[in-house]
């Protein structure tokens, strides 16, 4: 899902009537439905309160209240307005479809009114007040209303964006300002940064669909951020064959544990497991193998040489290509300690693997203020994936920048991370960043703070692996492209469904497109190597890009058995284990909400 600002929400919306021929009545009948469907859906009530403006969110407030009037609450609507006139374009022409009762409110006097003070008494009230339009400041009845709606009983559901919010805000709110404090948010077409990025409520955040078509939401949209919703996940989901076997999901190498640490690698390969890899082995030194081999029988374990502190011996690269050979993904780092032979290890190992990786904990540690060595060269290869997992004091020690100003900055220095090295940079913290090599971004919206807690980041790790790890390449590891009706079977990347993917997605198809005609008539070899070179490197950014977006399928469904976990044990009791075994309850939930008209930022 797109996040789009409220210039180009408006730019969409009108693009939706002039281009597409959807009425804007049409549009807005559309979010009032939807708000009421979300409203009794989500909340227990009989009496509604819907307070509207003059504009198109009062509009939109008009019409919930018609649809939850006709499904037999008990509704009264407050217009921040002198009267009719006062209304403008489609909210008047919503107004005159009402049948209920309808109060005037046209300055601060009429707030003491006991028929309006008794309306704000609702077990519902709706804020339809101010929409994606407004920007501060806040000013006049509309301003003395919120503070009302604050001071109410009943629960409180804003329409779009909560009153006195500016849409396009990209940080926590002021905690004194004056603004909604709603208890849920139903917005419409697309995201808004204020959604994402507001920290606004406790309870239930979806976006909702009005009418306009994705491909005009996608041309509108130019902050190249987006964001995962279940819909998605289940969108990049393959249903697995009756005649399937654990070799079509994938093998994934975890090279990690210590002594006293053995349980990284554990959690890190059962979280694997559980996100649906095949197999799992965990290489770990040899004195803590026996540990990690009880942890769970679906483990398989490689000792391997150990220093004396119980870490991986440098001599352990002699075993690379044992280890290597038949893996799908490679997590290196869980519990695998600071020794600084162990480091050397680590690095070796990376420089020269060509399977994708997952680079984790102290994996990443052992890069301290050398990023750049992160990056594939040649040796490995220009479809090598690889994934950086680091909170922010990890990303601190690789890049030389302060954990504060990493805060301050997350999706600018993520991406500048993943371009400098080449990688996917996976970025933990509240709205978790996944930035990819050619710039995009993904910001996870699901996650709480119960998750702030030792292995919740090994889960992370072995989830991302094992998402990964499913979808099949190539012998020389390119990732796959699914062309079943071509290859029952197989999953495999051409250079003809490279072609007829970018051919829709990407603005020099022309132009490989006339360079394959004109060599079908020429046969000039030097074509040929330039349509080899330009398929590669399109090759190389589809890989990327569609690896990515499984990253951040994994971060969400990371995130989002965190949710399950803590609404099953507590914030403050749940542990990381519990994630990994609220992950099927994860696969659940997506699978469920794909069918349903709202995407939910939270829950």
């Amino acid at each position: 899902m797109k996040i789009i600002t409220a210039e180009e929400m408006r730019a969409i919306d009108r693009a939706t009537t002039e281009k597409h021929g959807i009425p804007s009545l049409t549009l807005m009948e559309n979010a009032g439905t939807a708000v009421a469907e979300f409203a009794q859906k989500h909340f227990d009530f009989n009496t509604v309160c819907a307070v509207c403006g003059k504009g198109n969110n009062g509009g939109d407030g008009f019409v919930a209240a018609r649809k939850l009037h006709e499904a037999g609450k008990k509704v009264v609507v407050l217009i921040l307005a002198k009267g009719l006139d006062d209304l403008r374009g489609d909210a008047a022409e919503m107004f005159k479809k009402l049948s209920l009762p309808a109060l005037w409110i046209a300055d601060e006097k009429d707030l003491s009114k006991p028929e309006i003070e008794q309306a704000l008494k609702s077990d519902l009230i709706v804020d339809a007040i101010l929409g994606t339009g407004f920007k501060p400041p806040l000013k006049g009845i509309a301003e003395k209303m919120i503070v009302r709606i604050n001071k109410a009983p009943g629960w409180v559901l804003a329409i779009d964006v909560p009153s006195g919010i500016d849409a396009d805000l990209s940080e926590p709110a002021e905690s004194g300002g004056v603004y909604v404090h709603s208890d849920a948010i139903i917005s419409f077409t697309a995201a808004k940064p204020a959604l994402v990025f507001g920290n606004l409520t406790d309870g239930p955040i979806a976006v909702a669909s009005s009418g306009s078509p994705e491909g005009l939401i996608s041309a509108q949209s130019h902050l190249r951020e987006d964001i995962l919703s279940s819909r998605d996940v289940q969108a990049i989901s393959i249903p697995r064959s009756p005649d399937a076997h654990k070799g079509d999901f994938g093998h994934v190498l975890v090279i990690g544990g210590s002594m006293g640490k053995s349980g990284a690698a554990a959690m890190a390969g059962m979280a694997a497991l559980r996100a649906g890899a095949g197999l799992v082995t965990i290489a770990a030194p040899k004195s803590v193998q026996p540990l990690i081999a009880a942890h769970a029988p679906e483990l398989m374990t490689e000792p391997l040489p150990e220093t004396a502190e119980g870490t991986i011996s440098l001599l352990a690269l002699a075993e690379r290509e044992r280890l290597l050979k038949g893996k799908s993904v490679v997590v290196i780092g869980p519990g695998i300690s600071r020794n600084e032979e162990t480091a050397e290890f680590v690095r070796d190992l990376v420089s020269v693997c060509s399977a994708a990786m997952v680079i984790d904990a102290d994996g990443l540690n052992a890069f301290e203020g050398a990023a750049a060595e992160l990056r594939p060269d040649d040796e490995v290869g220009p479809f090598a994936v690889r994934v950086l997992t680091p909170h922010p004091g990890e990303m601190s020690r690789l890049t030389g920048v302060p954990t504060g100003e990493i805060q301050a900055n997350r999706i600018f220095l993520s991406r500048k991370l993943a371009k400098e090295t080449q990688t996917s940079v996976v970025l933990k913290g509240h709205r978790t960043v996944i930035a990819d090599p050619e710039g995009g971004v993904w910001i996870n919206t699901t996650g709480n703070p119960g998750m702030a807690k030792g292995g919740t980041g090994d889960v992370l790790s072995g989830i991302v692996a094992g998402i990964l790890a499913q979808f099949r390449y190539t012998e020389n590891n390119r990732y796959a492209f699914l062309e079943p009706e071509e290859r029952p079977g197989e999953r495999t990347l051409s250079p003809s469904s490279v072609f007829r993917w970018i051919s829709v997605h990407d603005a020099e198809a022309d132009k490989i497109r006339t360079l394959r005609e004109e060599y079908r008539k020429t046969s000039d070899p030097k074509l040929l190597l330039e349509i080899q070179a330009m398929m590669e490197e399109k090759s190389r950014q589809a890989i990327r890009l569609l690896a990515s977006l499984h990253i951040a399928k994994a971060v969400y469904l990371h995130g989002l058995a965190g949710d399950i976990a803590a609404s099953l044990y507590g914030q403050q009791s749940m542990v990381a284990t519990d994630i990994i075994n609220c992950m099927g309850e994860a696969f659940a939930v997506c699978e469920d909400e794909a069918v349903s008209k709202f995407a939910y930022l939270q829950r």
